[in-house]
């Protein structure tokens, strides 16, 4: 007993002997021992490289970002000037004021977020409900259902378009669709999509499923157990239990889920074209944003001359960072609790 507890105290008194004679030495001396040595060119080369390589990789990631948010600042001039690379000389705010003010953006936006928002949500508590019935219930056909979960984000969704457009168009007899004023089905509204998620059969949804699965199952049993025997029942143990526990990563999945319905074009370009006249609300009302991005090649932009097709790149590359400056704030309000999610998502537990 006596030998463990002196033997920390006598470690500690020679480290501090040893730095007293390392501070009494020379300053000649102290120089040459902490930096002509292995030990220090080694940490040095690695250190050296490592700054290298997120330095690389920083250009890599960042350049196309800094040259699209460069150009969207430049005039017709400046795509004329041959020693314009990436400062314009003519700034100008033309290319946000015209997409802003002519081509609808705050509908867009507006559209966009609601869309975006209601099926992120319904998706996130589906993924949920299935990954947890996955996970905690043991049924026959378990394993079998959930291969078909996972062949879902296997199959490409081009495969299934015309199936999906010909469902949706002709879902309901077109009388009931008449009676109601819809003259080409569900297509041209947000019915298609609302039903997708509710479904669990919307983009990426079956990597949700797999995501909650995997975290769920991590949750000890015990936990569940202890709720039965407190008298509570299934549903009651998963919306005051389960859930609270899933914070972190319903948080990640409504994050994915909104970024990729946000910027979805499959889908809206399938069962939202914008040709038909839509139930209550204006055609241009129903607009989201990738189907606004089409039009902008298809407008003649006054001043462009010679540049005119690089200037047209150029407004196109400004209406795509308009698109995903909404995606980037929720990103830097929520970055931690999508870190926490990633680092709770349970892959190791396979």
């Amino acid at each position: 007993m006596n030998n463990n507890e002196t033997a920390p105290r006598v470690k500690r008194e020679s480290k501090n002997k040893i730095k007293v004679e390392f501070d009494r030495t020379p300053l000649k001396d102290r120089l040459k021992a902490k930096y002509l040595n292995g030990f220090f060119y080694r940490k040095l080369l690695i250190n050296l490289f490592r700054f290298l390589l997120l330095l690389g990789l920083s250009y890599i990631i960042l350049f196309p970002f800094f040259s699209k948010i460069s150009a969207s600042f430049m005039s017709p001039k400046d795509f004329l000037q041959t020693d314009v690379k990436y400062i314009p000389k003519f700034p100008t705010l033309d290319q946000y004021r015209y997409l802003i003010t002519e081509n609808g953006y705050f509908k867009a936006l507006f559209n966009t977020f609601i869309l975006s928002g209601v099926c992120a949500l319904l998706q996130t508590f589906i993924c949920a409900f299935i990954g947890y019935g996955f996970a905690k219930f043991k049924f026959k056909g378990n394993g079998v259902m959930f291969i078909i979960v996972l062949v879902t984000m296997m199959i490409p969704h081009q495969f299934m378009e015309s199936s999906m457009f010909l469902k949706f168009r002709y879902l309901l007899p077109e009388g009931l669709f008449r009676a109601f004023g819809l003259t080409n089905g569900f297509i041209d509204t947000f019915v298609p999509l609302i039903i997708l998620s509710l479904t669990g059969l919307a983009f990426k949804n079956g990597l949700f499923i797999f995501i909650m699965r995997q975290f769920y199952r991590g949750v000890p049993d015990e936990l569940e157990e202890s709720s039965y025997v407190d008298g509570y029942g299934v549903f009651k143990t998963f919306f005051y239990i389960i859930l609270p526990l899933s914070v972190p990563m319903l948080v990640t999945v409504f994050i994915l889920s909104f970024s990729w319905q946000w910027t979805d074009t499959f889908y809206v370009n399938m069962f939202l074209p914008g040709n038909s006249t839509l139930l209550l609300t204006s055609e241009s009302f129903w607009q989201t944003m990738p189907t606004t991005l089409k039009t902008i090649s298809q407008v003649q932009l006054a001043g462009a001359t010679s540049a005119s097709d690089i200037y047209t790149v150029a407004v196109r590359n400004t209406a795509g960072f308009l698109v995903i400056i909404p995606l980037i704030i929720m990103y830097l309000f929520m970055q931690r609790k999508l870190i926490q999610g990633i680092e709770h998502s349970g892959f190791g537990g396979m």
